[in-house]
């Protein structure tokens, strides 16, 4: 077993001009463990996770990942052919919109298999069979494989978006939002979906939601954002029946509320 983590973070700042998009914040990610990172609007989190999946360049700190041969990389130092080769292969990224993580005018398996082809696979047969086996992994219908995701439901079009991610057996998923915009039983469907899937393929990831409830469904460790800042750091349990700082309280009495 692996003793070393998966993604080590150090003191990760990001600043627009005056403006703390995120600050000093560090913490190792270990292999098969999901982190969520929550906060409300403004408070930082879709800037450190663009920050920690490479899509924004911090302004100060480091990333270093540890390769498939054991060695740790540091994310920045990759050259860019490098970084778009980890995001074909060892990562994933799932958008709160589908749209922005789908191609909307190609299939549903066509989505599927493209980024089979892009690590090396070309067999036509192998392809399509893969992507029809990963439609029914995510609750869609074979049936659907050549239509398009513009027909689909929004439900649909983030569970395809899950397969699109997910067939190349990723690592590491970054996720943004992944239930918002749903209806509440969608939302249900899809959480059960996610949960199962990770726990099946030992999946790490890191999710940025501002609902607890899926915090608390998906996650095994919860950082609480505010102002840019980590404010609390735990056990997702911890936090969220235990809370230390008024913020956190605040966040878990308003659900509680509701």
């Amino acid at each position: 077993m692996n003793d070393l983590p998966l993604l080590k973070v150090r003191n990760i700042s990001k600043f627009y001009g005056n403006r703390i998009g995120c600050q000093d914040v560090s913490f190792d990610l270990w292999a098969g463990e999901v982190l969520a990172i929550v906060g409300e609007s403004g408070s930082g989190k879709t800037t450190l996770l663009n920050c920690l999946s490479t899509r924004l360049m911090p302004t100060t700190g480091s990333i270093d990942y540890q390769m498939r041969d054991g060695n740790y990389r540091e994310l920045y130092h990759l050259t860019e052919a490098e970084r778009r080769f980890l995001m074909r292969t060892d990562w994933g990224f799932v958008h709160q919109n589908p749209a922005d993580g789908l191609r909307m005018t190609v299939s549903a398996g066509a989505n599927v298999g493209e980024r089979l082809m892009a690590v090396g696979q070309r067999h036509y047969g192998n392809i399509r069979a893969t992507a029809s086996d990963w439609l029914e992994r995510v609750e869609i219908s074979t049936d659907r494989i050549d239509d398009q995701p513009r027909a689909f439901s929004g439900g649909m079009r983030q569970r395809l978006q899950i397969a699109r991610n997910l067939v190349t057996g990723p690592r590491l998923v970054f996720m943004d939002e992944p239930t918002g915009g749903l209806d509440v039983s969608v939302q249900a469907r899809l959480l059960d979906l996610v949960r199962g899937l990770v726990h099946d393929l030992g999946l790490s990831a890191i999710v940025v939601t501002h609902d607890l409830a899926v915090a608390r469904l998906l996650s095994h460790r919860m950082m609480v954002m505010k102002d840019g800042n980590v404010i609390e750091h735990g056990l997702t349990d911890r936090v969220l029946d235990d809370p230390r700082e008024p913020y956190t309280q605040l966040l878990v009495s308003s659900i509680l509320q509701v």
